[in-house]
C-alpha cells in the first residue's frame, strides 16, 4: 500500500508542475499538451491519494470534484491564444481549486 506522505508529496509536487507549465504555456514555451500531460498526472496522483488515505480508513469524498473543476478551467484557458493576460485571467480559479484540494487534504492527515 502506498503511505500517505508520499502520495501527498508527489501530488503536490504535480500541482506546483501544473502551475510552472502554464506559466511556460502563457509565454508560448509549452504546448497545450504539455499541460494536458500535467493535468493526467495530477488525476492519477489524485487518484493514488485518495486510495491511500482510503486504505486507512479516511474518507475525502469532500475533494473529488476538483478533477473535474480544475480540467473545465483548465479547457477554457486553453481555449485561448496563449498570453500572460490569459493565465492571469484563469490563474484565480486554478489556484483556489488547488487550495480546496490541499486543505481536504491537511484537515484529514
Amino acid at each position: 500500500p502506498k503511505d500517505v506522505p508520499t502520495a501527498v508529496r508527489t501530488l503536490l509536487l504535480a500541482t506546483k508542475r501544473l502551475q510552472d507549465t502554464l506559466r511556460l504555456w502563457a509565454a508560448g514555451q509549452a504546448s497545450e499538451t504539455a499541460v494536458s500531460d500535467v493535468y493526467v498526472q495530477i488525476g492519477n496522483d489524485f487518484n493514488a491519494t485518495v486510495n491511500a488515505f482510503a486504505e486507512h480508513g479516511v474518507d475525502l469524498s469532500e475533494i473529488y470534484s476538483v478533477p473535474a473543476d480544475l480540467r473545465l478551467v483548465l479547457e477554457n484557458c486553453l481555449g485561448e491564444e496563449p498570453s500572460p493576460e490569459v493565465l492571469d485571467t484563469y490563474m484565480p480559479d486554478i489556484r483556489r481549486i488547488l487550495y480546496a484540494l490541499l486543505e481536504g487534504i491537511q484537515r484529514k492527515q
